[in-house]
């Protein structure tokens, strides 16, 4: 059984491109919203801060109070859209819910929307002219592409459907030639399913849902899910169960997630460079 691991992965990536920041005539800026005090919220928020500094990227925290109106956040917005200096917004999901998600990821400027969740970056994902593409994906495809794990006509169930993992997940597999299946609350059968999967990608946000009878002896998986339990963290896939049974699988805690901060991180630089002819 190999270990995917993407915390040695993701500090690869930094390090190359702190020296890439490094060679920039200005610091890329990065602006995160946050509304509200929720916990998980600010453990990410923090998350982010460090590595940005890390790697030499300005980020500037906005924190909100939860009670702010859907009208007084787009202004917020709209002012860092004009703002040249800014070259990343994200809105730090969930948001309360009396103001409308979608209403929100639209008014950032698809040049900043670094998350990867405006319409317009998500119609060119879909057709394949991808611009911002949503770092959870991203970092997945990233890891299996540095552990050199073919996708090319393997069969790949992804268990979940979100607009921030399954959906973008699936068009990226796809322009990779992999034959993709994507299952959910929904599907009948979900063991019978999985059990065919090369590539089995969970992110259903249920703690060790899947064991060894989902799995096909000899799989891939990548376990998306990060469950605070009273027990610690943990993943949709019941790791020591699976284990033995899989070709390769990912930690939880030092899979993906740590891939998906890295390549916020990567997305920003890009972003600079695209707004400054680089």
């Amino acid at each position: 059984m190999e270990l995917l691991d993407g915390k040695t992965l993701a500090n690869d990536i930094l390090d190359k491109l702190s020296l890439k920041v490094k060679q920039l005539d200005t610091v890329p800026n990065l602006v995160v919203i946050q509304v509200g005090n929720d916990p998980a919220s600010s453990v990410y928020v923090r998350n982010k801060e460090r590595t940005a500094e890390r790697v030499g990227i300005n980020s500037e925290t906005v924190k909100l109070s939860k009670h702010i109106t859907q009208d007084e956040l787009l202004e917020i917005i709209d002012k860092y859209n004009h703002f040249t200096s800014v070259n990343g917004i994200l809105v730090q999901l969930p948001l309360p819910k009396h103001i409308d998600e979608q209403v929100i990821l639209e008014a950032i400027s698809p040049m900043k929307d670094v998350d990867g969740f405006h319409p317009l970056n998500v119609g060119k994902l879909n057709i394949g002219q991808k611009q911002m593409i949503p770092s959870t994906p991203a970092g997945i495809m990233e890891l299996l592409k540095a552990n050199q794990i073919e996708l090319e006509g393997k069969h790949v169930v992804i268990v979940g459907r979100s607009n921030i993992v399954g959906k973008p997940l699936a068009h990226l597999l796809l322009e990779a030639n992999a034959t993709v299946t994507i299952a959910h609350s929904r599907t009948k059968d979900l063991k019978q399913l999985t059990k065919l999967a090369d590539i089995l990608v969970v992110a259903i946000g249920q703690p060790e849902l899947i064991t060894k009878d989902y799995v096909k002896t000899g799989a891939v998986v990548i376990d998306v899910g990060i469950n605070r339990t009273e027990s610690g963290l943990k993943g949709d896939v019941d790791f020591n169960n699976v284990k033995s049974k899989v070709a390769a699988i990912t930690p939880v805690p030092g899979g993906v997630g740590p891939m998906t901060i890295a390549m916020l991180m990567n997305q920003t630089y890009q972003a600079y460079c695209t707004q400054n002819d680089i």
